[in-house]
């Protein structure tokens, strides 16, 4: 069946002048899919040439596209019918604003992509838990039966896919509070894991944050549905907010109707009766977060696939690489990535998940946190910390505020990089501890993103001996 507002949308397109701003994971396709539809494409990055991937930049030149470089890139972004922004270019940014003003049309692969997707949509935003939870949906889905898409902050783009799904596909998304920002479709049916301070160094305010992640149920009408964190008071209180069914989930209260964690159970609520599926014994995910995150993923497909289905899925579930996944133990000491911990909140979860001591590496890039929150779980549960990168002061000042006035003397060691930090985690660890790599921060600082930060620490946890 022909897909009639992507055809429309390709007919719009040919002839026009198009600009694609960043060449990120997410634009990087419509190079090829603009050039077959045979717009008159102007690619921007504010990187210098030679930052650039030498492949793309080469694709770029033999399409006869042009190319414009360079910290003050987007002050020749003039003229055009169609923007395409990355991710990482806000549309507050003044050069988007001002050709929207003129009259151009400012958007983003991951809008076009829900503009134009013939089937259901399921996006996942949130400040922690994002992935964790998108994911699980994808593989309950899956073992439903269903032929699932997962992309959005995650997987691959899909919009130049999107010619090849049915009506009976189900696509997933992991939305980010840039790529909410903006954003004048939502979901039909949409996750928000929690709301916590997060990427104050790139939105104006914490407020214009909250407002971007409101974007994923802004625009739904009765038909849609939005889970909600009950337990965190900002998510909560958008349940006043949507037209939609609210569902919650919750590891603290014992709701009369959603999902909750219990007595180590997992447990579904309805008119006050509350049925027992799953017991945390078998379920390979640790930390009340992860039993958060199962429970958003069982309200998000309660109404797609039954109970069994849904509990068969979750067994399965060993995790996502990055999220406090167990590299190896050593001695008797137990190795666990969690480059995922980019904000305190974040590696305060991954510290409340474990029973035993905590070797802890932290630190890198920041993103204007506050990290006195991060201070007492540390000295409740670590017993070294060893600290690296941009974010290491701040954290090392949190503690000492934190143990001022009282008698503790609490190791603190400062490292330059992660083998460093690895090889001193080696040399301080005892045996029956932990040693957990989640630094409360951004990689940006060391490394291109989280990803390549959890590998190297694998990679150096892998060689010691």
């Amino acid at each position: 069946m022909e897909n009639a507002k992507l055809k429309a949308f390709e007919n719009n397109m040919k002839g026009k002048r198009v600009a694609i701003v960043g060449l990120g994971v997410s634009n990087t396709p419509l190079i090829d899919y603009f050039h077959n539809l045979m717009a008159k494409v102007t690619v921007f990055d504010e990187r210098d040439l030679e930052q650039l991937d030498e492949n793309i930049v080469k694709k770029i030149n033999e399409y006869g596209f042009d190319l414009v470089t360079g910290k003050n890139a987007l002050h020749f972004l003039r003229g055009f019918n169609v923007i395409f922004r990355s991710p990482s270019c806000l549309p507050t940014t003044l050069q988007l604003k001002s050709e929207q003003k003129r009259g151009a049309i400012v958007t983003s692969e991951i809008e076009m992509l829900m503009n134009t997707c013939p089937c259901k949509i399921i996006g996942v935003t949130g400040s922690d838990g994002k992935t964790t939870t998108t994911t699980l949906i994808y593989e309950i889905l899956k073992e439903g039966g269903y032929n699932c898409h997962l992309g959005g902050n995650i997987g691959t783009p899909l919009f130049t896919e999107v010619e090849k799904y049915n009506k009976e596909d189900i696509v997933i998304l992991e939305l980010s509070s840039f790529q909410l920002m903006g954003m004048e479709i939502s979901p039909e049916i949409s996750v928000i894991t929690n709301i916590s301070p997060n990427h104050l160094d790139k939105h104006s305010s914490y407020e214009e944050y909250i407002d971007a992640k409101k974007n994923i149920f802004a625009f739904q009408d009765e038909s849609g549905k939005v889970v909600l964190n009950y337990d965190n008071e900002i998510t909560r209180k958008m349940a006043t907010e949507t037209e939609g069914k609210v569902e919650f989930f919750s590891s603290k209260e014992k709701l009369a109707d959603g999902v909750i964690f219990d007595d180590n159970k997992i447990k579904i609520c309805k008119d006050g009766v509350r049925r027992h599926i799953l017991d945390i014994k078998d379920i390979h995910l640790k930390g009340i977060h992860n039993y958060e995150n199962i429970c958003a993923a069982i309200a998000a497909t309660s109404s797609l696939v039954d109970v069994e289905t849904q509990i068969k899925a979750i067994k399965k579930f060993t995790g996502v690489e990055h999220r406090l996944e167990f590299v190896r133990e050593l001695d008797g000491v137990k190795w666990y990535n969690d480059s995922i911990g980019t904000s305190p909140s974040r590696t305060i979860a991954g510290l409340n998940s474990f029973d035993e001591k905590i070797v802890l590496i932290a630190g890198g890039y920041d993103k204007n946190l506050d990290y006195q929150p991060l201070a007492k779980p540390i000295l409740e549960h670590v017993s070294k910390l060893i600290l690296m990168g941009k974010t290491s002061k701040k954290i090392y000042d949190a503690i000492i505020k934190e143990i001022a006035g009282t008698d503790i003397v609490f190791p603190i060691y400062k490292c330059n990089k992660v083998e460093e930090a690895v090889n001193r985690a080696r040399k301080v660890a005892s045996k029956g501890e932990i040693v957990l790599f989640s630094p409360a921060s951004a990689s940006f600082d060391m490394f291109k993103n989280f990803a390549e930060r959890g590998k190297v620490f694998k990679d150096c946890v892998n060689k010691l001996n």
